[in-house]
């Protein structure tokens, strides 16, 4: 007879539930892992022209509109995607990690590209994170609500790692409605309309 029979026997089989557990809580690592992987991946950036000559067309614009607005009468200002693109690029000193045109506050930002959709933009983002560059892609409606700057979020992602919608629109809106965000926010008291028309910036003037 087997002397290690009635030990064998005795000893409690592992229930399926311990068992899925233990799957589940070691699964967990891998999947960690990739999703980190997936996060540090940076995203290639869309392919975006600018050009001198956009620029030169995109100031032009503004300052037509600025007149416009100064002298009391309405005004829409119109831009396409390599006028806005090449209007960022030179007002916007991301080499040295300083936005040029916002009172010289300093940023992480490193890179920004707009793609203009239908009817939204794609904003591409390069951005330093403890010495890690790092991209976050956002694609989105823009509205004016109220004299304030709406985002409605459609799709984002960090790197490679696609964002879970619930958990974009949460982030997003806890982040427009902080009370150091919200002011910042703020539209210029004449501007009653934003959005993406037909793959244009539109900014109306009442």
């Amino acid at each position: 007879m087997n002397a290690s029979a009635p030990a064998a026997a005795g000893k409690p089989p592992v229930s399926i539930g311990r068992w899925v557990f233990r799957i589940l809580h070691w699964s967990t690592y891998p999947v960690l892992l990739i999703t980190l992987v997936l996060a540090l991946h940076k995203a290639p950036p869309p392919p975006v022209a600018t050009s001198p000559q956009a620029a030169a067309r995109a100031e032009e614009k503004i300052q037509r509109v600025q007149q416009l607005v100064s002298s009391g009468a309405p005004a829409t200002l119109r831009m396409d995607e390599d006028e806005l693109n090449s209007y960022l690029s030179a007002h916007l000193d991301l080499s040295s990690g300083a936005l040029a045109d916002a009172d010289a506050m300093r940023s992480n930002v490193r890179d920004l590209k707009v793609k203009l959709l239908e009817d939204r933009l794609r904003a591409y983002v390069v951005f330093d994170l403890h010495g890690k560059e790092m991209t976050l892609e956002l694609e989105g409606r823009l509205h004016a609500v109220n004299g304030y700057l709406q985002f409605v979020p459609t799709g984002g992602a960090v790197g490679s790692l696609p964002l879970p919608q619930s958990a974009l629109e949460s982030a997003l809106r806890r982040t427009m409605e902080a009370p150091q965000n919200h002011e910042k926010l703020k539209l210029p008291p004449r501007l009653n309309d934003l959005r993406i028309e037909q793959g244009d910036v539109v900014i109306s003037f009442r």
